[in-house]
């Protein structure tokens, strides 16, 4: 562990950051906790303590470059810091359930990337674990960042404020096409690491924006299909190129784990129906994270592929002037966009991360978040809608989600 033994103690007014994962998370999570403190007023300051990956070398470059005071190849070493007080978990999916609950044992904070955990059982760990630090004052966050896109938050409270009225339909889709036969077989594509694939990837997220913005809670799945359609995926060595038939130049080949694709129906609490679509072969959508809510008295959408709009329709309004208006969310009367740039200068990616940074800071501080975090208890009933959805893709029948606990 390089240069962390003479870091100083944790004061009662610093929150230190121990990073674990140093890859595409860990990036965005850098990007968000270094700029936190730039773009928000904070009760605490930040400091990037330590960054934990697999590899040394790797990882000391990976801590030069995004800010890092020290480095390590050792997780555990995180636990030992005393300058460390809150652990980000930004791993594969495998490792979420064994850090997050060491962390809370040391008597850490942890912010976990999502899904949650690879299974229903490990989550349910998490939550207990989550449980148990709260007594002595350890708080649990989970990286939900579309949350923070200012439209989603803005889209949230135009529904808790009545401005929809009772909703009818939620439907949602997560399309991605990056996963063709030309993708090799990466953590991702192996159940044993990921869990799950398309699904609690990219399911996870929109299960979890239809239940923070429209405020209901999923009482039946009522319907799912899942579907693996590139079976077999040529190996990729741990630098990130194709491995080799040692006689042949087919690339060596394994076999794909998980879904591809998973699609699936629900009754909501308050009446309404749902649809969720989950899939990484949508050819031509690159990250359309998208969802609409239909209520009484109006409409909400949200198309992630244009971040900065959220379409509201008011059925309130006189009928001769009722239609689609475009709100541009980038006013400082929108969440989160007072501490950015002026208005339609326009927010990205890593803005969601940074403003969840700044909320877990302003929450630890003992100030209230922009609009509400996920906990573990919160990502566990997302977890519930997951196992939900594949036990009736596979078992072709309704799944009550009082049966899933």
């Amino acid at each position: 562990m390089s240069s962390a033994r003479g870091s100083s103690h944790a004061r009662s007014a610093a929150v230190g950051i121990g990073l674990v994962g140093t890859k595409f998370m860990g990036r965005a999570h850098s990007i968000a906790w270094a700029n936190a403190p730039k773009f928000f007023d904070l009760p605490m300051t930040v400091e990037l303590a330590c960054a934990a990956g697999r590899d040394a070398a790797a990882t000391h470059e990976f801590g030069r470059r995004w800010g890092w005071r020290a480095s390590t190849s050792r997780w555990r070493d995180l636990l030992k810091d005393p300058s460390v007080t809150l652990i980000d978990v930004a791993s594969p999916n495998d490792t979420h359930a064994l850090l997050s609950i060491a962390a809370l044992e040391s008597g850490r904070h942890v912010a976990c990337e999502k899904p949650l955990a690879r299974t229903l059982k490990e989550a349910r760990a998490m939550r207990d674990a989550a449980r148990l630090a709260a007594r002595r004052g350890l708080r649990t966050f989970v990286w939900f960042n579309y949350r923070r896109a200012p439209a989603v938050a803005l889209a949230h409270r135009l529904v808790r404020d009545g401005r929809i009225g009772r909703i009818f339909h939620i439907r949602a889709a997560y399309l991605q096409d990056w996963g063709g036969a030309s993708t090799p077989l990466l953590w991702r594509f192996q159940s044993g690491k990921a869990g799950s694939g398309a699904h609690g990837d990219l399911n996870a997220h929109i299960i979890d924006m239809a239940r923070f913005i429209s405020g209901l809670e999923f009482r039946t799945v009522v319907g799912g299909v899942e579907e693996t359609f590139i079976r077999e995926r040529a190996f990729v060595d741990v630098e990130g190129s194709t491995q080799r038939a040692s006689k042949s130049k087919r690339p060596r080949m394994g076999r794909s784990t998980v879904d591809d694709c998973l699609l699936f129906l629900a009754r909501m609490s308050g009446g309404a129906v749902a649809s969720f679509e989950a899939t990484r072969l949508a050819t031509g959508n690159k990250n359309r994270n998208c969802i609409e809510i239909n209520g009484e008295r109006g409409s909400v959408k949200f198309d992630f592929e244009r971040m900065n709009e959220l379409d509201y329709w008011d059925a309130t309004r006189p009928a001769a002037v009722q239609g689609w208006t475009r709100i541009m969310c980038t006013d400082p009367a929108h969440p989160y966009a007072a501490n950015y740039w002026p208005a339609a200068h326009l927010l990205g990616y890593e803005h969601g991360f940074i403003s969840q940074a700044a909320d877990i800071v302003r929450t630890l501080g003992g100030l209230e978040p922009e609009v509400p975090l996920p906990d573990f208890s919160d990502a566990y009933e997302t977890q519930r809608v997951l196992e939900a959805a594949q036990r009736s893709a596979r078992f072709g029948r309704s799944i009550p989600l009082s049966t899933v606990t």
